[in-house]
């Protein structure tokens, strides 16, 4: 009997070490659980406060960034000094400005340009010019890039806007005073999005959408952002260095260079990424869907190819951004009716009346915009973007009606249009 007693008792001794094995078991897991939980909860919270966090930081720079414009903004023209004058490839120069009253600098958005009062030699008035800002904002200077221009092959069709540049590469140096109006313009990046943008620039349309990577980068964003540009090779390589530097240091920037006629010595994987053109074929190889906001700038060629394929894609149009560099670069696909360039030869029965000069002639659908059309007949009018931007040339109407060949970016006063994508619908009397 004491074997069989002594057994029980181990028995039960087992029993109860099990038990409480169990039991032990089970409270260890319930804290083990209760402790994942409240990390997890502890993560979502934290990742919440971050959320809001970064929120809070969006509302008050957003906030400042309206109280400095309002502050430091100015009507008119200012006196600039060019600060630096900075070759960055084959005929394109930077000019980096510091206003002469010395005072700080209000912010902008970046992809807006400058408006510029210049003293061309040629022209028999100052003329006004736009061009975009290449940088991001800061209160010392502001920048901009300007690629030299080629003297037209028919002289009696050269393109006064153009003279310009050409102005700025032989006459404005270091030191050189300019006026200049306060930064504007409708195409810009909203910064106080995260989404993630594709930024696209052909040759000199880069400028923009520099000015949209250099805020991403400066101002610590952690944005994601696919930066395509094309070029024909290294000699037009613009911002080379300062765009490499900025691929290597950021993981959320994504740098994708095209050349579409390499030297012989640019090294493919070294110099460029990309063998072609910069295109809607490329970025379905690149990009991991077209799910982002695209902003683009270039040649008339580029836009339309850019715009039609990633409408062909699926992109919806709001999420589709450009800068134009004329009045009828791109057509967006849902305006939903043709260009008004495309009016029939009939309309050649339509005159226009400019009352200032004294001239009536018949329009030519051929000539393109109402601002091409008095050029082309030796009318002068005052221009600037001449893509419905800037409001350089708008004009009085004293009879008759116009439509444009692309929206405005801010409709013109009652009576009055923008010339540089205008056409008329009628007979037409302008105040020029």
């Amino acid at each position: 009997m004491d074997t069989l007693q002594q057994l029980n008792s181990i028995w039960v001794n087992l029993a109860a070490i099990v038990v409480l094995a169990l039991i032990g078991l089970y409270v260890i897991s319930s804290v083990v659980a209760n402790w994942r939980i409240a990390t997890v909860s502890e993560r979502a919270l934290a990742g919440e406060r971050e959320l809001l966090r970064e929120r809070v930081e969006q509302i008050h720079a957003a906030r400042n960034f309206d109280r400095q414009q309002n502050e430091l903004s100015w009507n008119g023209v200012r006196k600039f000094r060019v600060a630096d004058k900075v070759e960055e490839a084959d005929q394109v120069c930077s000019f980096y400005l510091k206003p002469h009253d010395e005072r700080p600098l209000p912010p902008f958005h970046p992809g807006q340009y400058l408006t510029f009062k210049l003293d061309l030699p040629s022209a028999r008035k100052q003329a006004t010019r736009c061009y975009s800002l290449s940088d991001s904002a800061n209160e010392e200077y502001y920048r901009v890039s300007i690629k030299r221009n080629p003297p037209p092959r028919d002289e009696k069709k050269a393109d006064i806007g153009k003279s310009s540049s050409n102005f700025f590469h032989d006459h404005v140096e270091q030191g050189t005073i300019l006026d200049v109006q306060a930064p504007s313009g409708d195409y810009f990046m909203d910064t106080t999005r995260e989404t993630p943008v594709v930024l696209i620039g052909g040759g000199i349309g880069i400028t923009p959408v520099l000015s949209m990577l250099n805020t991403i980068v400066r101002t610590n964003s952690r944005r994601e952002a696919y930066f395509f540009v094309g070029v024909r090779n290294s000699r037009e390589h613009m911002f080379k260095e300062q765009i490499e530097e900025i691929g290597r240091g950021h993981d959320n920037v994504h740098i994708h260079v095209c050349y579409s006629n390499p030297d012989e010595g640019d090294v493919l994987d070294k110099d460029y990424q990309h063998l072609g053109r910069v295109g809607v074929d490329l970025f379905k190889e690149v990009l991991p869907s077209n799910n982002f906001d695209y902003y683009f700038c270039g040649p008339p060629p580029m836009m339309n190819s850019v715009y039609e394929g990633l409408e062909g894609w699926g992109v919806p149009d709001e999420h589709i951004h450009f800068e134009a560099f004329g009045p009828a670069t791109v057509k967006r696909v849902s305006e939903g009716h043709e260009p008004p360039a495309a009016m029939p030869a009939a309309a050649g029965t339509i005159e226009i009346t400019f009352s200032q000069s004294d001239v009536t002639l018949s329009w030519d659908p051929a000539a393109g915009s109402l601002l091409e059309f008095a050029e082309a007949n030796d009318i002068e009018m005052d221009s600037g973007c001449r893509a419905g931007s800037c409001g350089t040339c708008v004009t009085a109407m004293r009879e008759g009606d116009v439509e444009y060949l692309k929206p405005p970016n801010n409709h013109p006063d009652k009576g009055t249009c923008l010339t540089c994508i205008a056409v008329p619908k009628s007979n037409l009397t302008l105040d020029a």
